[in-house]
């Protein structure tokens, strides 16, 4: 029997923002199914992130892949910037769509107050 699901989440595992995910996600995937992936520093690590989700897509047929970063991670320290941020999550948005061109893939920065921002992935061909 196969179980499909409609996407998954990578966040860090802050409990800060746990709140702030649970709420979006009741308003922006209510009735979907979703795997969910807490780590320190999200997409910080990509080999493992990517593992899981290569998971998610061979046992569950996932078709969207969301990434959430956020204000003041502790495992990027000092370096935990928006412009920083921002880079990773594209650079990562490149690896899975590398992988799996067939899936949809959002990018979020979390403020601290709870705030999503969307974050706009690198243009195929960026105008030199």
């Amino acid at each position: 029997m196969s179980h499909i699901c409609d996407a998954i989440i990578v966040c860090c595992m802050d409990f800060r923002f746990q709140k702030y995910i649970r709420k979006w996600t009741d308003e922006n995937l209510a009735g979907k199914f979703f795997d969910l992936v807490g780590f320190a520093g999200s997409t910080k690590n990509l080999d493992i992130i990517l593992s899981q989700i290569e998971i998610s897509v061979s046992l569950h047929k996932t078709r969207e892949v969301i990434l959430i970063h956020h204000e003041e991670c502790g495992a990027y320290g000092t370096e935990s910037t928006l412009e920083k941020h921002t880079t990773d999550l594209q650079k990562a948005e490149k690896a899975i769509q590398k992988k799996y061109p067939h899936l949809t893939i959002q990018l979020y920065y979390l403020c601290l107050d709870g705030s999503f921002q969307k974050i706009t992935p690198v243009p195929e061909n960026p105008a030199m």
